[in-house]
């Protein structure tokens, strides 16, 4: 048993330095047997926001269960684990028995109501006469199949994070690829003329021009106070630099969230509903329609982020 646990450690380190991130779905089966009884794991994960794991194993199997589950919390952080084991007992490990104090209630009761006994073929066919009792098995040999079985479970247990370890892999450039472009896309809001503050400042002091030569001139100063004043706040609201900036440092967030890997999933679906937000404001305070028009892109390549994030353990 300590050559398997230190074979599967080998094995922890090299799916640990294969990929920086893991995926949540993944399969595995690992099958074993002994000289009387062959048997079978397999599991299933898929997403969740923790750790879930549902066995479903052979009566008298709670030692084996509860390993398990130590064993799915020290190598899985999130996922929702659907486990069975299935147990065969190989011909020859059982035994049949006649239940002789139910056999014997039947003749018994042949006699007290003057009945001929009971042909002994009728009685065999009678349910509950013929039992199947399994053989008593030696401790030992008890003791050594459930190492065996365990010793399978962790072959499955590592195929499983080796499989979602593999999904990381694939998954982590299509996540790259998708910051960049939200990266993109923030550059060109940035570059935007409607998104300079001096444009803005300039569009804003002609339409107060405009009303101030509608105005009596009686009332231009107070009007133009006024404005000055509105222009002020409006200025303030149309500025995007804010966005902006807090786009870009999630944009720096989420690069290193996925070069440190590790189950960095919850952290990269907050950063995206951070994304979410800032894409929001810059599309409430677009006045322009090429900054809507980014802004509603930057949106769709943050849900398209947001999907794929799911799965990330």
């Amino acid at each position: 048993m300590d050559i398997v646990r230190a074979r599967l450690r080998r094995k922890n380190l090299y799916v640990e330095k294969r990929g920086l991130i893991n995926s949540m779905t993944g399969f595995s089966r690992s099958a074993g047997h002994d000289d009387g009884s062959r048997w079978a794991w397999e599991l299933k994960s898929v997403n969740a926001r923790g750790l879930d794991v549902r066995l479903r194993t052979p009566a008298g199997m709670d030692a084996l269960e509860r390993t398990a589950r130590d064993g799915f919390a020290k190598r899985l952080a999130r996922g929702s684990i659907n486990v069975s084991l299935t147990l065969f007992r190989v011909a020859g490990v059982s035994e049949v028995q006649v239940n002789k104090l139910l056999l014997d209630q039947f003749i018994s009761l042949a006699k007290e109501y003057g009945d001929p006994a009971p042909r002994i073929d009728a009685l065999l066919t009678v349910r509950g006469v013929i039992e199947q009792a399994e053989t008593k098995e030696d401790g030992d040999v008890t003791k050594g199949r459930e190492q065996a079985m365990l010793a399978s479970f962790y072959e499955a247990l590592e195929a499983l994070a080796s499989m979602r370890a593999e999904e990381g892999e694939l998954l982590e450039p299509v996540l790259r690829e998708r910051v960049s472009e939200i990266e993109s896309l923030v550059g060109e809001a940035e570059a935007s003329a409607t998104a300079r503050p001096e444009v803005i400042k300039k569009r804003l002091h002609t339409q107060v021009a405009a009303l101030l030569d509608a105005a009596p001139e009686s009332l231009g100063e107070q009007v133009e106070q006024r404005l000055a004043q509105e222009l002020a706040i409006l200025a303030t609201k149309a500025d995007i630099r804010e966005e902006l900036d807090r786009l870009t440092a999630h944009v720096a967030a989420a690069r290193n969230l996925l070069s440190s890997g590790g189950a960095c999933g919850r952290k990269l679906d907050f950063l995206c509903q951070e994304f979410n937000r800032e894409a929001n404001t810059l599309c409430s305070k677009s006045g322009d329609a090429a900054l809507t028009r980014i802004g509603l892109a930057l949106k769709a390549a943050v849900d398209q982020l947001r999907e794929q994030v799911q799965n990330v353990e």
